[in-house]
């Protein structure tokens, strides 16, 4: 007979946590860098005492926010290329709830989080508990079910033995390539502390180490010949390039051929920004360089890429009636998505094949010329927009700017939501694989601050560099005390346009009117007047408010040399943004309005969804 060991549920869940492994760089690590916990009855006294008694080889890191805290948890992950990854602990009810929107985040991004919230009595005797909520109808609800639709693994443990299946499909699912996303094992609160004898077995060191999936014959062969019959070859790099680590692969794939790449808010960083085929963003956010080839492109190799609207121009980029997508993915559904050749398989593994089959065939030199002339154009018309200025009120472009002026292409920088992401995707010259760090996928306000201080845990030696708007910052910043507490010093570039500008923008090309995006143009008795710098130094940071461009390139060069997480704060401009590259984006207009605007921007809207794809 098995050895056993007795053990609570929550006991025997954190043992088998921490002697789960992976390898990176040939050294044995801990693939959980730890657990984010905010306590709770639901939590405090089971998975609490179980964190506890582990807390040397699973260290827990105590947040502010159960949100923003899972945001950290996921921001560890995709800084890490999936090959580590952190869990995130709540109690039940509302601290439960703040992480679904987390879940959602990665599980629309593909990234790896184990979710462990509280949850109801299995037993039912003491019912209804503190903050549990009733369904009239289902005595088997609990709100953690609002996790099902966005996890990619959903368990309830309602028995102590039930651990031992779901820890292990847990596992599967956070260390497959193709199936990667959140997990849940939602954990009711008098099972945590319920014993049973579990197989020692269980707690044997395991190693986990990326599946790396070779492409089928036939669909190689397929892709080879479409590249091979191709005049104006294109290859768009996605997020699946970097969580492969696939980019030398893709230098010598394009090198080799002479086939200029375009990047995806999640693929940019795939190759370096002054990689001379590197045309950088494409599609909606896109560069000019890269979008002119993306509308001529025959062949399109799309790499370890979703294919979302953005990229694609909601379906209306690609105006090559004759184009070919080849899907480089490991997950099947993404590569044969609008009709694709599907070629499932490693980034890397795919890459290396299509290299070797192709070997001695080059795209026609005058595409590949013509690419790198229109890349010298973007790099100019770039370097306008970015360029320092003495306006009261600078453009996020020239915020940008004046960031990569002082701190480089070597920092690690993020951003989410709002106008940053298209201006940050077009304009933002990424060094190292990994160095651009975006939340786009599910585009999340307040990502921000608690996702820098999950990549700064992932690169302690590197600068991490923030930038978020006042609206981002006013939803979730209370991490920036978590970041001081914890000794982890980011740098954060908070651009005050005083309200929504990207969403005001787009209000306004949409034919409405100005209206509750801007905080001026909001109900309000008395305007908000944010000190923000004096907010960000009550939480211990070191802050700022800077009054130019000047200043804050100074202020950035003293942020270099502070020990600890600094704010600098800097007034903007909510309606420039820049004209050159970008793409049309499908964001329905009213067909009927008493406003002649927006009946104006319904005539342009349905002018341009005739340039739309439709079932290809």
């Amino acid at each position: 007979m098995s050895k056993t060991i007795r053990l609570t549920m929550a006991q025997a869940l954190t043992r088998f946590l921490s002697r789960q492994m992976t390898q990176i760089d040939g050294k044995k690590v801990p693939i959980f860098g730890g657990v984010w916990a905010i306590f709770g009855h639901g939590n405090v006294a089971g998975i609490g005492e179980a964190l506890y008694q582990v807390r040397d080889e699973l260290p827990t890191f105590r947040a502010h926010n159960e949100q923003a805290m899972s945001h950290a948890a996921i921001a560890y992950g995709k800084a890490n290329f999936r090959r580590r990854f952190m869990a995130a602990t709540s109690s039940i009810g509302p601290g439960a709830l703040n992480m679904v929107t987390a879940a959602a985040l990665a599980h629309v991004n593909r990234l790896p989080v184990l979710f462990l919230p509280g949850d109801i009595f299995a037993n039912r005797l003491p019912d209804p508990v503190l903050q549990q909520a009733e369904d009239f109808s289902d005595g088997t609800a609990s709100v953690n079910d609002c996790f099902r639709p966005v996890s990619r693994y959903f368990d309830r443990i309602t028995r102590p033995e039930q651990i031992i299946p779901a820890l292990n499909r847990a596992m599967q699912v956070l260390t497959d390539p193709a199936e990667c996303g959140p997990v849940t094992l939602s954990l009711c609160q008098d099972v945590q502390a319920e014993a049973y004898d579990y197989p020692e077995s269980l707690f044997a060191e395991r190693v986990w180490t990326p599946r790396r999936l070779r492409p089928d014959r036939n669909e190689l062969a397929a892709a080879v010949a479409a590249l091979k019959g191709a005049k104006k070859p294109l290859v768009i790099a996605g997020g699946g390039v970097l969580y492969s680590q696939a980019s030398d692969e893709l230098a010598k794939l394009v090198q080799g051929a002479g086939i200029p790449v375009c990047e995806t808010q999640g693929g940019k960083s795939s190759l370096p920004d002054d990689h001379p085929l590197n045309m950088a963003a494409v599609g909606v956010t896109g560069t000019s360089a890269a979008n002119r080839l993306a509308e001529e492109a025959d062949v399109v190799l799309a790499v370890g890429t979703r294919l979302q609207d953005f990229t694609t121009g909601s379906w209306a980029l690609f105006k090559n009636a004759g184009r070919t997508i080849i899907g480089l993915n490991t997950q099947v559904f993404d590569a044969g998505k609008h009709r694709a050749l599907p070629l499932v398989a490693d980034a890397a593994e795919g890459l290396a094949e299509l290299s070797a089959a192709l070997k001695g065939w080059k795209a026609q030199s005058a595409w590949t010329d013509n690419a790198m002339k229109g890349k010298t154009d973007w790099q100019t018309a770039a370097a306008k927009v970015t360029a320092s200025t003495n306006a009261a009120y600078p453009s996020d472009a020239q915020v940008i700017g004046a960031v990569q002026r002082a701190m480089g292409s070597g920092v690690t920088l993020l951003h989410a939501a709002g106008g940053l992401p298209g201006e940050l995707h077009k304009l933002w010259q990424a060094g190292a694989p990994g160095s651009y760090h975006a939340e786009y996928g599910f585009s999340t306000m307040g990502y921000e601050i608690a996702g820098g201080l999950g990549v700064k845990m992932a690169k302690p030696d590197q600068e991490v560099v923030v930038m978020v708007g006042d609206g981002s910052y006013l939803m979730l910043n209370s991490e920036i005390a978590t970041s001081v507490m914890l000794g982890l010093k980011l740098t954060i570039v908070l651009l005050d346009n005083r309200g929504y500008g990207c969403i005001n923008r787009l209000q306004m090309a949409t034919g409405g009117a100005n209206f509750n995006n801007l905080l001026k143009d909001a109900r309000h008795e008395v305007m908000p007047d944010v000190d923000f710098a004096a907010h960000a130094a009550s939480l211990g940071a070191v802050a700022e408010k800077v009054a130019s461009i000047a200043e804050l390139e100074t202020a950035l060069a003293k942020a270099k040399k502070n020990d600890k997480t600094t704010v600098l704060v800097i007034d903007t401009d909510p309606l420039v943004s820049t004209e050159a590259g970008g793409h049309w984006w499908d964001v329905a207009v009213p067909e009927v309005s008493s406003r002649p605007q927006v009946n104006a921007a319904r005539k342009e809207y349905e002018e341009k969804k005739q340039k739309q794809s439709v079932g290809d």
